[in-house]
């Protein structure tokens, strides 16, 4: 039996490797010369979810195994063996709130069951015009939100795997853009101690293309013949754009774990369809039985003009009353030009 186990072990490391090995050659064989910065929509998916992901620089895709997940790999909710509620809180940018609710639900031998709400918001902002650039006394937001639901199970006791389905919806004033995605990511224990491999592509979906009744416009059909109705109602037609695909590969490793103490190092290749290849490096050091946990990393190594640094973070976890378990954490993330950013994660596990 053993031997059978140890055999499977090997398939799987070698299939995955094969497969990110194809995926980074592919993308180099295209040769690609110009960059698609900024041409997705729904960019908001891109934004890390949870103080832990955000202080490791976001090099947690073979490590995650909270709520948060369902953002980074679904493959890690198998490997929650407890009901688990995250409230993810973050001013992100100047003007912007980001929030995060996640549900987690081990349903025993079935797998594991998620559900998550990410959501972006504006404050009110003033409408301009040609004829009024300073306002035209009317205000107008915009809001981004997406809904997910995820499943994950192990298939052997060192691989697991994990998928989300998520509905998305982008509104900036009366008109909006809507969207399907799906996500999916494994998690393997490799036959070497503490080391772990990851892999996950998220955001696989249909294009999205804003449309409603800001859209509109007066037009004359027919400009040169008198008589004719000159205020018919017709709409600008936008392009579609294409969701933000991200491809993550990730490789951990326990250097310390000695039961009280823990010392995690990790790093992720990151590779989407709207920008350049990455890296992302981060390390945590977790004391006293995973009480107390400090964390550093750097996110978006090696790309060029780079807006993101040095992140920080750390947290705390303590039993409340019998099984009830709660975490605190808290992560810095340096932004070159826009102001850093601070965020605030609570876990109720139960």
């Amino acid at each position: 039996m053993k031997t059978s186990n140890n055999f499977i072990h090997r398939r799987l490391l070698y299939l995955t490797t094969a497969l990110l090995l194809f995926c980074f050659v592919l993308d180099e064989a295209a040769g690609k010369e110009v960059k698609k910065v900024g041409t997705s929509a729904a960019a908001f998916l891109r934004i890390p979810v949870g103080a832990r992901g955000a202080a490791l620089g976001g090099a947690v895709v073979s490590t995650v195994n909270d709520p948060s997940a369902m953002f980074w790999n679904p493959g890690g909710l198998a490997r929650q063996s407890k009901y688990s509620l995250m409230v993810d809180h973050s001013p992100w940018l100047p003007g912007l709130d980001f929030n995060y609710v996640g549900l987690v639900i081990p349903a025993s031998s079935f797998g594991t069951i998620g559900i998550n709400i990410t959501s972006l918001s504006t404050q009110e902002m003033d409408i301009t015009t040609p004829a009024n650039p300073e306002g035209t006394g009317e205000t107008f937001d915009a809001s981004f939100t997406a809904v997910g639901v995820s499943y994950s199970r192990h298939l052997t006791e060192s691989f697991s795997i994990g998928g989300t389905f998520k509905y998305i919806n982008e509104r900036i004033y009366n008109s909006n853009a809507t969207g399907f995605a799906f996500d999916i990511g494994t998690i393997y224990d490799t036959p070497y101690e503490g080391v772990r491999l990851g892999f996950s592509i998220s955001n696989i979906g249909t294009k999205m293309r804003m449309m409603g009744e800001d859209l509109n416009v007066r037009v004359d059909i027919a400009p040169t013949t008198k008589g004719n109705n000159q205020s018919i109602v017709g709409q600008l037609k936008t392009d579609e754009f294409d969701m933000p695909l991200i491809m993550r590969v990730g490789l951990s490793w326990d250097i310390i774990n000695s039961g009280k103490n823990r010392l995690t190092a990790g790093v992720d290749g990151i590779n989407p369809n709207d920008n350049a290849q990455s890296v992302n490096a981060g390390a945590e050091y977790a004391l006293f039985n995973e009480m107390f946990v400090l964390r550093a990393g750097y996110t978006d190594l090696f790309l060029k003009d780079s807006q993101k640094g040095l992140a920080l973070g750390a947290g705390f976890n303590t039993k409340i009353a019998g099984s009830l378990g709660l975490g605190a954490e808290y992560a810095f993330q340096e932004f070159e030009y826009l102001g850093n950013v601070n965020r605030f994660t609570l876990t109720l596990t139960f």
